[in-house]
């Protein structure tokens, strides 16, 4: 589950800061939903404290203590109120339904198994209020990229970002793809100019390619009813960069 990398709650969100199409994506199906609203995998509430503040009632689950103690701070922050909630998404009973369930960036990638997903799916499943909705983004694999996981110690200078004790952080990282299994195992590098390495976290994130997608769903008792390829709504192709999804129960 990749907790290590999870225990640094405010260096992530300093990494992946919020906002961005994907907010505003998710914040609009919610709307368009309404009712009840269950984000699997939340991390520190980037998407589902926006949707709290539209007056949704909102559940959040995440297995990373640190992260949702830092979901908390910035709610309160905000001053607003979210059921955050320690659980595993491969299987809960938070014993209430929910219209409008979702599980963002790439967060259902860290179940590796397929009887990981299908009990997620089952789960979800179990959670939908009639006619709910359960909508999720994950990558769509790219075969070149893949091969290049040649376990070389690259930068990310795109996710650099200043901590305030810090200065200027570097990321680099090392990955290598593990095609048996699908996949990509990782190992993420953090240093500043006076700490070299002072974050080493694994982190290993399987592919889910479009063909096994559907079955998957199926198999867990769930309908894909659309699937985009980007956040502004285009339809999927074999090159866009997401398999952005929007489910029914079967």
């Amino acid at each position: 589950m990749s907790g290590a990398f999870y225990s640094h709650a405010r260096l992530y969100d300093l990494m992946f800061p919020s906002g961005g199409p994907a907010v505003d994506f998710y914040r609009d199906y919610a709307g368009r939903q309404g009712g009840r609203v269950l984000e699997l995998g939340c991390g520190t509430g980037n998407k589902l404290i926006p949707i709290a503040a539209d007056g949704w009632p909102c559940v959040g689950l995440d297995f990373s203590a640190e992260m949702l103690a830092e979901a908390r701070r910035k709610a309160g922050q905000r001053g607003v109120t979210v059921d955050w909630t320690r659980g595993d998404m491969r299987d809960f009973d938070l014993g209430r339904a929910f219209d409008f369930v979702f599980i963002a960036a790439n967060s259902l990638l860290h179940l590796h198994e397929p009887e990981d997903l299908v009990g997620c799916f089952r789960a979800v499943r179990r959670h939908l209020a009639p006619g709910g909705l359960f909508v999720f983004d994950v990558f769509n694999p790219n075969v070149r990229l893949l091969a290049a996981a040649d376990g070389v110690r690259r930068g990310r200078e795109s996710l650099s970002f200043v901590d305030a004790g810090r200065g200027e952080v570097h990321v680099e990282v090392v990955e290598t793809y593990d095609a048996a299994a699908q996949v990509t195992r990782g190992t993420w590098f953090l240093s500043s100019g006076s700490e070299a390495d002072f974050v080493v976290a694994p982190l290993e994130i399987r592919s889910i390619f479009p063909q096994e997608l559907p079955l998957l769903l199926s198999l867990g008792g769930l309908r894909l009813v659309e699937r985009f390829g980007d956040w502004s709504g285009r339809a999927f192709t074999a090159g866009a960069p997401l398999q952005l999804c929007v489910c029914e129960a079967a």
